[in-house]
């Protein structure tokens, strides 16, 4: 399984960005899909996800601000952020777990598969 994270980048507070992670070798349209994130010196944290039927969570930091999607057709989840804070200023990656159950979707440690995160920077 391989999932490559893109988008990432340096952006000014309040602008937006589009991550989009690219997923091959696993039944992408039954598997379930986060994005997490970590900042220097602090843990992993959720930030979106969504089920295999379409259901999404998102953390209260988020809710708002950023938007997942699926395209079961492409193979990928995109995270579109807008309103960035520099809080928000993170490695962003992506999972996905094929036997995930909605109740464990925020949870980091139930997810199989990870990519390599892309790194995003809102700063002025």
């Amino acid at each position: 399984v391989q999932l490559q994270a893109s988008g990432g980048g340096l952006v000014q507070p309040g602008g937006s960005l589009r991550l989009s992670c690219a997923a091959s070798g696993l039944t992408f349209r039954t598997s379930s899909l986060g994005w997490f994130r970590q900042a220097p010196g602090k843990e992993r944290e959720f930030v979106a996800a969504v089920f295999r039927s379409g259901a999404t969570r998102y953390a209260d930091s988020v809710k708002g601000r950023f938007t997942i999607a699926r395209d079961n057709g492409k193979n990928t989840v995109d995270l579109q952020m807008n309103f960035l804070k520099p809080e928000d200023t993170a490695v962003y990656i992506c999972a996905a777990d094929p036997r995930m159950i909605l109740s464990s979707i925020t949870i980091a440690d139930d997810y199989d598969y990870w990519g390599q995160g892309t790194q995003v920077t809102v700063s002025s």
